[in-house]
């Protein structure tokens, strides 16, 4: 639904109508940003509360640590950068980033971590302040940021765990604000930035793709793309030049076999299933069908179909391959669906990847057609599976039964989003022609 304009009884009164008061507050969009300010000063808040109050958590940190240190001596072959929990399985920015906290925490220091909570505490901050943001640009209402807050699990990830993907949310969000503002450029750098850091990011690649082909054209795609690579590349030189197989071997390995103890959406499948190459051919075969059921039936519907959309790019290759004009929700919308998509067919999910569409899932939810609270008990159970550690059968079924609804919601619901409007910084409302 698109915002609408300002009405004149639309003031708040805060002592003489307290009820109406709160009804304008989370639902007129000329408060949306008040809104926003109060959830984030709120999250300031809790973020402090938790670093002063419970206690830092050791996984990842101490071996991101040891593998910079030797980044730092010299060492440039990604086969023997390695720490406690195993080799570097991470693109060059992860090691570019960890340099400058190894720097920070004088190597990785106990003394200083309270300095990095504080930085991760800003990245979770920025994460949803982007994620603001985006929602807004797609017509989101504002009621429902603040279910934005409510995640346990992330609120441990970001400033409790300090893993790096804490690092790839927030510019994978950023790029696709980016998209949604039409900074094509801009964007594929920061998805660039997002990939050189952590290879999740490539879940995104179809929206990507197809977003720039609709709004550009062919030709203008191939160039974005390649800047997008090229920023990959930038960072990875010093390891890629000298050593390519390996950092290639490592860094984006497509084959990258989990642990079954950590898995948290797969822990009713049997640990050998789980292991076999069949299982990881089926979910990939599953993945291919859902981004073929969606790019097919739903994501090119309004623009005559997959197969024209493909003619019209190849035909006028350098103007978009759109009949009519791809909004800012559908933006946002594709990009998100793309990435629950892979989600709910990846091999395993560790606790960590939670970050990777926790603070999509309100919006996701919002392009179905399921009444408010069925929405509401699909996100709560979500929720409630990435808090259950260690995982179990039940936590994991209800993980997958949730993925599952969600994209059928959305698949049966708004695929292309609601909001055919263009939101501009002023409230007014721009169509998309």
């Amino acid at each position: 639904m698109a915002p609408t304009r300002p009405q004149p009884n639309d003031k708040l009164d805060l002592f003489g109508q307290p009820l109406k008061t709160l009804q304008l507050l989370l639902t007129r969009p000329q408060y949306y940003w008040l809104v926003s300010v109060l959830v984030l000063l709120g999250e300031a808040v809790l973020c402090q509360l938790i670093i002063r109050l419970i206690s830092y958590t050791e996984i990842d940190f101490e071996t991101y640590m040891i593998q910079t240190k030797l980044y730092i001596d010299g060492e440039r072959d990604y086969e023997n950068i390695t720490g406690p929990t195993g080799p570097v399985v991470y693109p060059a920015g992860h090691i570019h980033i960890h340099h400058f906290l190894y720097n920070l925490t004088k190597g990785g220091s106990f003394k200083y971590l309270p300095k990095v909570q504080q930085i991760y505490a800003g990245l979770y901050l920025m994460t949803m302040a982007l994620t603001f943001m985006v929602y807004r640009k797609a017509g989101i209402p504002q009621y429902v940021l603040l279910l934005l807050p409510l995640s346990k699990r992330l609120h441990s990830i970001y400033v409790l765990r300090l893993f790096n993907d804490c690092w790839a949310a927030p510019l994978s969000m950023a790029s696709i604000f980016a998209f949604q503002r039409r900074r094509w450029a801009i964007g594929s750098i920061l998805f660039g930035l997002a990939l050189s850091i952590k290879m999740n990011v490539l879940l995104y690649a179809p929206a990507l793709g197809l977003t720039l082909l609709l709004t550009t054209g062919l030709v203008p795609t191939i160039y974005y793309l390649s800047l997008a690579l090229f920023t990959v590349i930038i960072p990875s030189l010093p390891f890629l030049k000298p050593y390519p197989s390996s950092y290639i071997k490592n860094s984006f390995n497509l084959g990258r076999q989990f642990l079954y103890k950590w898995t948290v959406n797969w822990r009713f499948v049997p640990e050998e299933t789980f292991l076999s190459g069949k299982f990881a051919k089926g979910l990939l075969v599953a993945h291919v069908n859902l981004l073929g059921i969606f790019g097919f039936g739903v994501w090119c519907r309004k623009q005559g179909g997959a197969t024209a959309v493909l003619k019209r790019a190849l035909q006028r290759p350098g103007r978009p391959a759109a009949l009519s004009g791809v909004s800012q929700d559908y933006i946002a919308t594709m990009f998100f669906t793309c990435n629950l998509i892979g989600i709910l067919c990846a091999r395993s999910l560790h606790y960590q990847f939670y970050s990777w569409y926790a603070t999509q899932l309100p919006l996701l939810a919002w392009r179905t057609k399921y009444p408010i609270p069925v929405r509401i008990a699909i996100l709560a159970s979500i929720e409630y599976a990435w808090n259950v550690y260690p995982s179990t059968n039940i936590s994991s079924a209800v993980l997958l039964v949730s993925h599952i609804l969600l994209v059928a919601g959305v698949l049966f619901g708004y695929g292309e989003g609601r909001n055919t409007s263009t939101v501009r910084w002023d409230s007014d409302i721009d169509k998309v022609e």
